[in-house]
């Protein structure tokens, strides 16, 4: 059976039990909890009076990849188990009370060792836990934190699968810390300069380069130059002549010789042409 990830009716929820809660999340002590059910996102588990959550991504030996099938088959084989977890995050006025077996795993107060440690500009070494469509999670060694998919890269992303896999190490750059909060924000793309900076110092108006189609659509073409660079192939600087269709032209992975037609760095827009190569 799956179970809701509603919380429990506030008529149900004894006030002081966020208290004594909260208590447990300062002092930053594990508790053992059975686990009553399962949603799409994780498992749930009870503690008094309070129902909480804990995220796929913060088991320990959740599966790495994004088959559905397999991850809400072994979140049902995990009900009924009783899992060491530490709270990582609270809210009585939202009734929001979210658990970590991944936290559970490392000694008392490391986790608020890390964080204080933590400041922006700094790179850090992490295991990457958990992909989904807005991003990637990684843990830090015993608290996580998030590349957010708009910096994975300088370039375009349509899923952070196409560049991270479940268990890779990978160094980091730190973006924000909220120590009140306890959320990390990462990049990868910052570890490198944005390419668009000094792309007049690489290129310029009338240049011929080899270029790599990477999407087509019915007004024209993109085309990969270097990561994080692209540029735009109009539909009037496909081809001489007439033709229906860009595709007609072009396909995806074509690698073709562009000549550069205009560049703008502050609108991060590259102007392209296949004609009179």
């Amino acid at each position: 059976i799956e179970f809701d990830s509603t919380p429990l009716q506030e008529a149900d929820i004894d006030d002081n039990d966020w208290d004594r809660i909260e208590r447990i999340y300062n002092s930053d002590e594990s508790i053992a909890l059975d686990v009553v059910g399962f949603n799409r996102g994780g498992l749930l588990v009870d503690w008094r009076s309070l129902r909480g959550f804990i995220p796929t991504s913060q088991l320990v030996h959740a599966p790495t990849d994004n088959n559905m099938q397999e991850r809400q088959s072994f979140l049902a084989s995990r009900v009924g188990d009783v899992l060491h977890l530490r709270v990582i995050e609270l809210n009585a006025e939202k009734n929001r009370l979210i658990l970590s077996e991944r936290a559970a795993q490392v000694a008392v107060g490391k986790r608020n060792q890390i964080l204080h440690q933590l400041h922006t500009g700094m790179t850090v070494q992490g295991t990457v836990t958990n992909l989904c469509e807005f991003g990637a999670f990684v843990d830090l060694g015993g608290i996580e934190g998030l590349i957010h998919i708009s910096e994975l890269s300088w370039g375009r992303v349509a899923h952070p699968a196409n560049m991270l896999t479940s268990g890779d190490s990978i160094t980091t750059y730190v973006l924000d810390v909220n120590e009140r909060t306890e959320r990390i924000a990462l990049s990868i793309k910052r570890l490198h300069d944005d390419p668009w900076e000094n792309v007049h110092q690489r290129y310029t108006i009338g240049d011929t380069i080899t270029v790599r189609i990477t999407n087509v659509v019915d007004f024209g073409a993109f085309a990969c130059i270097e990561e994080g660079l692209e540029g735009l192939i109009h539909f009037s600087e496909l081809a001489e002549g007439q033709f229906l269709h860009p595709r007609n032209v072009v396909s995806e992975g074509d690698v073709v010789h562009a000549r550069i037609l205009n560049i703008d760095s502050n609108g991060r827009r590259l102007g392209l042409s296949l004609r009179n190569i």
